[in-house]
């Protein structure tokens, strides 16, 4: 643990001293009516050069370059469209959780053989595992990630940092398949949430000493605890379902505890991402009680974009205060949604969630991992201004 303590440094992690005015002044804050996710499809040209440097063809300098070239372009492309909120499209990593896991001490990764089981389709990404206790040496690589598109940004918008939520961690290293290696290290799912909660606030201090005012948790374990068969995969039902729902809470709570009151913080769920395929099915019933009722996030971006999600009825478990972005619109086909449909959808939920609180996006990102969805960077943005025309026109321009 003390690796984690020497990380912290609050004194450091509050100074702002060296951030430019107009990062300290901004208030924007998300959602915004009309917002986004955060992953887009990666350009053709940053494909190559990640399999150049894969090769060995081209250095890790040159892959950084052709990153900050197509960051840029993102970031301009996405004020042009008159969204107030941009990311780096996570552009620098393979996929949205990983990469995040990796750059923290006792973590290690190698090519998976067999994939995570998709529907119709096996997600390729690595297989990511525990070689030693968690901890964090020096500055987490995210914090530098943000920081280049935070000078992006500049007046009318802000940026925001999309990270994996601590309950996807956890999962990621005591599902049944890793728990018996991860014992290895943990002699209770317990200590390993203790350094896993001192991990993600140390990131956390990091960030916001960086100038970070809006985070993300991405967090797929709701999106699993709805599925009939992931509770068989489980093999837990009726209160060992409910032990599970209540660890997931709870570590994302803990995390949230001890955040500056000036950080706001957002959860996304969905039910799985990639090339245009899912993982899981089922409505939000099951878990509203808990994710819903109790984690203690600003606002909620759900997943709503087919029948998988259910109906709009549980969102009367949100507390006064929070929002919702509904995330009507699908990334992962390329046909547009009609605008009708969308205003509907959007009335629908207004019966349980006060309009004033409601806000929309597409369903997912773009690209939750490298080989992204299967549709065009222009159907991407078509996707994107399809969102901010439906939302001018139910809650104004």
């Amino acid at each position: 643990m003390s690796r984690l303590l020497a990380a912290r440094q609050p004194a450091q992690a509050r100074s702002l001293d060296n951030l430019p005015k107009e990062h300290l002044m901004t208030t924007l804050r998300e959602p915004f009516r009309h917002d986004h996710v955060g992953s887009f499809l990666r350009p053709a040209k940053l494909k190559k050069a990640r399999a150049d440097y894969e090769s060995g063809s081209i250095a890790a300098a040159a892959l950084k370059a052709v990153e900050d070239e197509c960051i840029r372009n993102l970031v301009a492309k996405q004020k042009e469209l008159g969204y107030s909120v941009v990311t780096d499209g996570e552009f620098r990593r393979a996929t949205w959780h990983l990469d995040f896991m990796w750059g923290f001490d006792g973590i290690a990764h190698a090519p998976t053989e067999t994939g995570l089981p998709f529907h119709d389709e096996q997600a390729m990404i690595d297989d990511t595992y525990l070689v030693g206790k968690l901890g964090l040496t020096g500055e987490h690589p995210f914090v530098e990630h943000f920081r280049f598109v935070r000078n992006l940004a500049g007046k009318g918008a802000v940026a925001k940092q999309t990270i994996p939520a601590p309950a996807q961690f956890l999962a990621q290293l005591a599902m049944p398949f890793a728990a018996e290696n991860t014992a290895r290290f943990y002699a209770s799912q317990g200590e390993l949430a203790d350094d896993l909660v001192a991990c993600y606030t140390a990131f956390i201090d990091q960030l916001y000493a960086a100038g970070c005012r809006n985070l993300q948790f991405d967090d797929c374990t709701w999106g699993m605890l709805v599925d009939e068969g992931f509770a068989r995969f489980l093999g837990a039902d009726g209160a060992g379902l409910d032990a599970i729902k209540e660890t997931y809470l709870g570590i994302n709570n803990r995390v949230l505890e001890g955040r500056p009151a000036d950080l706001t913080v957002t959860t996304h769920v969905c039910r799985g991402n990639y090339h245009s395929t899912y993982a899981n099915s089922g409505a939000y019933d099951a878990v509203a009680e808990y994710l819903l009722a109790r984690e203690n996030v600003d606002a909620f971006f759900l997943e709503f974009d087919d029948e998988r999600s259910g109906g709009f009825e549980p969102l009367a478990h949100v507390p006064a205060g929070t929002k919702v972005v509904l995330g009507l619109v699908t990334t992962k086909r390329p046909e547009l949604e009609s605008e009708a449909e969308l205003r509907g959808r959007i009335e629908e939920a207004a019966k349980h969630v006060p309009l004033e609180r409601l806000c929309l996006s597409p369903q997912c990102g773009f690209a939750s991992c490298e080989i992204g969805n299967k549709l065009t960077e222009a159907e991407q943005w078509a996707k994107l201004e399809l969102v901010k025309r439906v939302a001018e026109s139910v809650w104004g321009g």
